[in-house]
């Protein structure tokens, strides 16, 4: 079934094999999308669905150095390079929309602070300039907390950086709403102290969630927008949170009116907790749409997922790296190429586009 076409909204995939979004760090200073990662993008085209690298909504909401943003013209401009380089493979790509929250730092930021649900610092590192030339992971500082006035600004930011997302051609937008950034701070009971309508209790701590997907879709079109979750994840939290996977069902609940295109799970990465098949039947029952699960999968573990029903199409990160042509090799039970860690952020072509391409289709785009 892995290589069995899928309906995704309004679109037809040729196949379940989705690329995941992965940060690389290849944008330059002025953070614009480039010819490199055109190529890049388009090498992977043959992916039923292509998710990009996260792409920050503005520049407080940046965790990264190097990353692609989406909220000037020149970037909505460098995407459309992007956006085009993958049509014209016959590949469909959705843009992920990233607020970091707390996981930055002023070096990054251009000396503004980070802000949060709450004044609460995290552990989850950002990467940036280390101060001798080098770029390494930093430490958190200290956010400010959110005003009311801040929280309906940065929705407002999504949804003008969705309908830039769809000016620079992509197909969809995917809300970055997983792995420690904004939209979790504000779900995990550690990071969110509030005590006015987005803080307490679950349906509070859920709020700004579900009112910015809403607000997206209302903008660019419910079939256009995805939404990413990780609750059996534990990357900026000291503890464990019992409630998180309580809050995503309760998510896919309140959400599952709207005709989306999907939720994406972030699983098995980093601090993991395994995922119980229960919490998988009470996602098919809570959400009529498509499910996207990601982390660490095999070509035989994604194929059990989805014969099993847990999902409808299944991503892959590292092997993307590596494997440009990742479905092919799948499909003709090619070897796969080995991933070089070095070249993961940051860099030049080395580790982006140089990896050996054996899918025909695709052979002209081998370095």
């Amino acid at each position: 079934m892995l290589f069995s076409s899928v309906q995704l909204g309004d679109m037809t995939l040729a196949n379940r094999v989705v690329m995941a979004p992965m940060t690389r760090s290849r944008a330059g200073s002025d953070h614009v999308p480039n010819d490199l990662m055109a190529r890049y993008y388009a090498q992977r085209a043959g992916a039923g669905l292509i998710i990009t690298e996260g792409s920050p909504i503005s520049e407080l909401g940046r965790g990264y150095a190097f990353t692609p943003g989406i909220y000037t013209q020149a970037q909505i401009d460098g995407w459309k390079k992007v956006t085009d380089a993958v049509h014209q493979r016959g590949g469909n790509i959705f843009i992920q929309l990233w607020h970091v929250g707390r996981v930055t730092h002023p070096d990054i930021t251009g000396g503004l602070q980070a802000m949060a649900p709450s004044a609460v610092k995290g552990a989850n590192k950002p990467y940036g300039p280390l101060g001798d030339g080098r770029y390494g992971f930093l430490e958190q500082q200290t956010p400010r907390a959110m005003s009311l006035v801040d929280i309906k600004q940065v929705q407002q930011e999504f949804v003008q950086a969705a309908r830039n997302a769809i000016e620079a051609g992509f197909d969809g937008v995917e809300l970055h709403s997983a792995n420690t950034y904004l939209f979790e701070q504000f779900m995990l009971r550690s990071a969110n102290q509030r005590t006015d309508e987005y803080g307490g209790a679950q349906e509070n701590r859920l709020r700004f969630l579900i009112e910015t997907v809403t607000q997206v879709a209302e903008a660019i079109g419910a079939q256009k927008v995805g939404f990413r979750l990780s609750p059996y994840l534990v990357l900026d939290d000291p503890d464990v949170d019992s409630e998180m996977p309580q809050l995503a069902i309760k998510a896919l609940k309140a959400l599952a009116h709207l005709p989306l295109a999907y939720v994406h799970f972030s699983e098995h990465v980093a601090t993991w907790r395994p995922v119980p098949t229960r919490f998988r039947r009470q996602v098919r029952a809570a959400w009529p749409h498509s499910v996207l699960v990601a982390g660490r999968h095999t070509r035989e573990s994604a194929e059990d997922m989805i014969e099993s029903g847990h999902a409808d199409m299944v991503a892959f990160g590292e092997y993307f790296i590596a494997n440009p042509d990742l479905v092919y090799r799948f499909h003709n039970h090619i070897p796969l190429n080995h991933s070089d860690r070095s070249t993961y952020y940051g860099g030049d072509r080395k580790g982006l586009t140089d990896y050996p391409i054996v899918d025909p289709d695709f052979a002209d785009l081998a370095e």
